[in-house]
């Protein structure tokens, strides 16, 4: 059985705030009438798995394959179900929900939802774009729950002018928001679990609000975390958690990396092209594709433009 480089078909999720930037930047065809505001790079939840879409394992789940070849792929005889992370690009038309994510504790507390934990690289930023991460100094949870019910909360909120190149790391329990104009790369735990705060008081085609989740989300944010101390990071590793690692990289046309065995990885990339080569067989890469590196695959990178990528490791 030959290992190889695994591509996948994204899985495109229709968000109220989507927006045109997967088309514009990775010439996507993104379905047609539809506000697309998410893809699903890599994801192994209940209802939503990858399917591979190359070479001998095309329209096979990834789950599906992991349970044939564990050590193969993950480098453990151990069997990595569900997959560890989450990828996704945002396309953001719109500003998204100021909303939270639970951590572990919170999960189990409330005996419901998966944890999670995630980061967003700035892949692209028109002029003037804004992220909401963490609450402002000396915000208690009796100052947040007043400003819940007067429709403040982001006043309460740190507001932050962003740029391409830019990652940040927000631990769960960080309450958030992406403002229009974005192209997020999100690395993030295996969980879509999301208490929504606040959404702006828009409603849907039918002229209904999305719910939110006020409770929820109260026993989810940390209202002593000091979140606005961990640095923003642009170059090298961008983040180290125990849950993944995230290092940019940017090669330049002609040149070469190697890629050895021992640890899966998967490489995000943002621009440039080339291929993936092992002995006789090549994988080629453009800009927004995502390809998971089996942990028993040796082979080279090789770069024919200028690229910029992400590697992912856990």
């Amino acid at each position: 059985m030959m290992i190889y480089p695994l591509k996948f078909q994204p899985i495109y999720k229709e968000r109220i705030w989507g927006g045109t930037l997967l088309r514009e930047l990775f010439g996507r065809e993104t379905p047609k009438g539809k506000r697309i505001g998410e893809s699903w790079e890599l994801a192994d939840l209940p209802e939503d798995k990858s399917i591979i879409a190359n070479g001998e394992f095309t329209g096979q789940t990834l789950e599906s394959v992991i349970r044939k070849y564990p050590k193969e792929l993950t480098g453990s005889e151990g069997l990595a179900i569900p997959f560890p992370l989450l990828l996704k690009f945002l396309d953001c038309g719109d500003v998204l929900s100021i909303q939270v994510h639970p951590d572990e504790a919170t999960c189990k507390r409330l005996g419901m939802g998966n944890f999670k934990a995630e980061c967003w690289y700035i892949v692209k930023a028109k002029p003037g774009a804004i992220i909401y991460k963490g609450l402002k100094e000396g915000v208690t949870r009796e100052r947040f729950s007043r400003a819940i019910k007067e429709g403040t909360v982001e006043q309460t909120l740190r507001k932050i002018e962003v740029k391409a190149g830019q990652c940040y790391y927000l631990p769960a329990g960080t309450p958030h928001a992406l403002g229009a104009g974005l192209l997020i790369a999100e690395i993030e735990t295996p969980s879509d679990t999301t208490f929504r705060i606040f959404d702006w008081n828009r409603v849907d085609e039918n002229g209904k609000p999305r719910p939110l989740h006020i409770n929820e989300a109260l026993e989810s944010i940390h209202f002593d975390s000091a979140d606005d101390n961990i640095p923003v990071r642009t170059t090298g590793r961008l983040v180290e958690s125990r849950f993944f690692n995230v290092d940019r990289g940017r090669r330049k046309q002609n040149s070469a990396v190697p890629l050895s065995a021992g640890q899966m990885k998967t490489l995000i990339f943002l621009s440039g092209s080339g291929t993936i080569v092992s002995g006789n067989n090549a994988v080629e890469f453009n800009p927004g594709q995502t390809l998971l590196i089996p942990a028993a695959y040796r082979g080279v990178l090789r770069f024919s433009a200028e690229t910029e990528y992400l590697t992912v490791t856990t």
